[in-house]
């Protein structure tokens, strides 16, 4: 790459190094839907059963979405929506829309994850004071409860979320989101190895109950429901079908290698949730906790695990920080679709992009984050709204807009684009890697979206 184009590129905003860009597109990745969600929807669907499901899912349809995500981005150097208007080859054909339902899917994810990130962040400040720390199960679930039933409590730690994101997205791609990312997701990952020792190492017994839930799979647990619960969190925990990886994608430079690099960012999502589920199913058994208690098991098994061990308050504040670092890594990312867009199209700067961004954030997450309280009562089709902005996301939209990115990288921007993007313009001899890639796509990955996904809605 020439200096003028590498220039342009940086003039744009664009991560600055590889090294840099692969570990913001793995903080993206790498989020709470590994310490937070993983392990409670592996809880309750059937631990190793679950697991062999999802990393089925994330090889043959989330890693195929993220490549072609990369590629359509890193090539059209724009925001999710104007990347599928300008890469497009038939004018007046609305592909644009995949990039407008992927924007919308962040915005839904963002309205229920940034409660989530705001459980976290509280957790920081009662680890100060211990509150929670304790080996009871009846303890740390009444610290859980108290937390998500007050609706202040509730709100303003979710605004506080929402301001910490909005300063470091202000400060633009290489300055904040790679260089904050850069720091935080090598401290998560020592931090999730040191919590997982401890866990293996608490009790025998549990430790070898908690190995077998998570490896030692039970068929009879499976259903279409499974199946399907398994490939949204595959699009979830990899931040594909949500504009993210394209976003992402158009910042990264023009000679990094992009089946190897997402191929890197999805083994290390992997081995960071398998991680997580060794932090804390072992920990389930060993305190009498059930692993299909739900959203809340970080919250009630993680400080029994530092309850338990020597300077467990110091580790408990550590480990709660640096779950702050992953929630940011991925909230960066999600408010940096509509940012993007908004900045780019609109003329808008990026301080009045974010500014107006969060406002409608703060208004529209309000609804997650009174479902424990106030609207507790309030439902639409059963599930409360915290539950509904997650199952529609996580389950609809997510594989929706991963089916039609994939069938437009496949049959509409074609081969010889494919090739050119994957290969960097003929740099790369990998010529087997993008044969494989091109199949999968056209063939694999959409056909398996859509059994999944009929099979889930009852179809069939």
């Amino acid at each position: 790459m020439n200096e003028k184009n590498k220039k342009e590129i940086l003039s744009r905003g664009a991560f600055a190094t590889s090294i840099g860009a692969v570990i913001a597109t793995l903080g993206s990745a790498i989020g709470l839907g590994n310490i937070w969600k993983f392990p409670f929807i592996a809880g309750e669907n059937g631990g190793a059963a679950f697991l062999i499901v999802y990393i089925a899912s994330t090889i043959l349809v989330g890693l195929p979405v993220m490549i072609s995500e990369i590629a359509l981005g890193r090539k059209a150097r724009a925001n999710a929506i104007t990347t599928m208007q300008k890469l497009n080859p038939k004018k007046g054909q609305p592909w644009w829309l995949i990039g407008a339902l992927g924007a919308l899917a962040a915005f839904t994810i963002m309205a229920f994850y940034t409660e989530v990130a705001g459980w976290v962040y509280a957790y920081i400040f009662k680890s100060l004071n211990t509150s929670g720390l304790s080996t009871n199960p009846q303890v740390t679930e009444k610290a859980f409860t108290d937390l998500i039933t007050s609706p202040w409590q509730s709100l303003i730690w979710q605004w506080v979320v929402l301001g910490i994101v909005s300063v470091i997205i202000i400060k633009g791609v290489s300055k904040g989101i790679e260089r904050v990312t850069k720091f935080m997701i090598p401290s998560l990952l020592v931090m999730v190895v040191i919590i997982a020792i401890r866990s293996l190492t608490l009790d025998p017994v549990a430790t070898s109950k908690g190995l077998s839930f998570l490896f030692r799979p039970d068929f009879s647990k499976l259903g279409w429901d499974v199946v399907l619960i398994a490939m949204g969190l595959a699009f979830f925990k990899l931040s594909v079908g949500m504009g993210t990886m394209i976003t992402y994608g158009s910042y990264w430079q023009n000679d990094q290698n992009i089946p190897y690099r997402t191929a890197t960012v999805m083994l290390s999502d992997l081995a960071v949730s398998l991680l997580a589920g060794l932090a804390i199913f072992p920990a389930v058994f060993a305190f009498g906790f059930e692993p299909a208690s739900g959203a809340s098991l970080m919250f009630i098994t993680i400080p029994a695990v530092f309850a338990s061990m020597p300077f467990g308050q110091i580790f408990m504040v550590l480990f709660f920080i640096l779950a702050s670092f992953a929630a940011t890594g991925a909230m960066i990312s999600l408010i940096e679709v509509p940012v993007a867009y908004i900045n780019e199209n609109f003329n808008i700067s990026r301080l009045k992009a974010t500014i107006a961004t969060n406002l409608t954030l703060a208004l529209i997450g309000s609804l997650a984050a009174l479902s424990n309280s106030v609207l507790a009562d309030f439902k639409l089709f059963d599930l409360t709204m915290f539950d509904l902005f997650d199952y529609v996301s996580s389950n609809l939209m997510l594989p929706i807009g991963g089916l039609f990115i994939a069938i437009f990288v496949g049959w509409i921007w074609g081969k010889k684009n494919i090739e050119a993007a994957l290969n960097n313009a003929g740099t790369l001899n990998n010529h087997v890697i993008v044969n494989v890639f091109t199949f999968i796509v056209r063939f694999i990955t959409p056909v398996l979206i859509i059994i999944i996904l009929l099979g889930g809605l009852g179809v069939f």
